[in-house]
């Protein structure tokens, strides 16, 4: 495995700084991986997002995380939601230009998952959604009832701003095919429990065929 450092990935606004991680053989799908909330101190370095990326590479895709308009070295400001959901398509569009052929996946933790989410419900290309922390009780999931498109969750136990009562029941209202990982003793952040997001991802997803 490899990172790529990048600096050109084309947005809407001008470029988002990105990370590309190739898997250490052929690229089996093609994941865009975003970022928590700008405005509580999230990145694309976010040690949630490090992790599961580099597992995600682990079983053989190819991740790009990136960080949304005004975040690092992304040209322009945050937009609460439309802009970033603008980037996260960007990223998406080069990631299907890059591995032509390949499944795209969409993925992201906690605000980042709201916009990954919501992005590829209407983007036929993705066929997989992977979320860490859903804010189902701060951002609108409610499209995401009627999608038939895989659902892959990872929830902390202790999550003190979504409780695992909340995302069960949201889970259970969701179509097959999903699949929810508790993640014992952790809290939003996942602090002291990155290593076992990692392997949450692997274990949820090494297996995965459409």
């Amino acid at each position: 495995m490899a990172d790529e450092p990048l600096r050109d990935i084309p947005g809407p606004v001008g470029p988002l700084e990105a990370v590309l991680e190739h898997p250490a053989q052929e690229a089996r799908a093609a994941c865009v991986f975003s970022h928590p909330h700008p405005l509580h101190g999230g990145t694309m370095h976010t040690k949630v997002v490090f992790q599961a990326t580099k597992a995600l590479a682990r079983i053989g895709v190819a991740v790009l995380r990136f960080n949304f308009r005004g975040v690092g070295l992304s040209k322009g400001t945050h937009d609460g939601g439309p802009g970033e959901m603008d980037d996260f398509r960007a990223a998406l569009d080069y990631m299907a230009e890059r591995y032509p052929g390949c499944e795209l996946w969409a993925a992201g933790f906690s605000f980042g998952s709201w916009i990954a989410w919501n992005v590829a419900l209407d983007d036929p290309r993705v066929a997989l959604l992977l979320g860490i922390g859903l804010p189902v009780n701060r951002f609108d999931f409610s499209p995401v009832g009627s999608s038939v498109k895989a659902k892959f969750l990872i929830h902390g136990e202790f999550d003190e701003l979504i409780s695992v009562r909340e995302i069960r029941k949201f889970y259970s209202a969701l179509h097959e095919p999903k699949e929810l990982a508790v993640i014992d003793g952790a809290s939003h952040l996942f602090d002291g429990k990155t290593t076992e997001v990692g392997e949450a991802v692997e274990d949820l997803l090494k297996d995965w065929k459409a």
